[in-house]
């Protein structure tokens, strides 16, 4: 399991103070006999979920490297896998980007 991001706790901490519980913490996805994951699942609670519907999984970077254009590759490339994995598996689930 990789390292959580300097941000997470605070980007969780944002998500409940708008109404989220977070439901994974991280996501698993698999593809084939590899396994990924996802920083955050979340879901509104069970009231806001009838006004805001779906459920998110959130991908968060720091952009603390040398280089933010690598790190901007990095964000844009996990993304992308992770929402076609999304797409398969968990087809509800909307994926974001959390970037300071």
């Amino acid at each position: 399991m990789s390292a959580k991001n300097i941000h997470h706790d605070l980007v969780r901490e944002a998500l409940a103070a708008d109404g989220w519980t977070v439901t994974a913490d991280p996501l698993k996805l698999s593809i084939g006999r590899h396994k990924l994951s996802v920083d955050l699942g979340a879901s509104r609670d069970p009231i806001a979920a009838e006004r805001a519907g779906r459920p998110i999984a959130v991908v968060i970077q720091s952009f603390v490297s040398r280089s933010q254009i690598d790190d901007l590759h990095h964000a844009v490339g996990q993304f992308v896998v992770y929402r076609a994995l999304l797409r398969r598996q968990d087809p509800d689930r909307v994926l974001r980007l959390a970037v300071p």
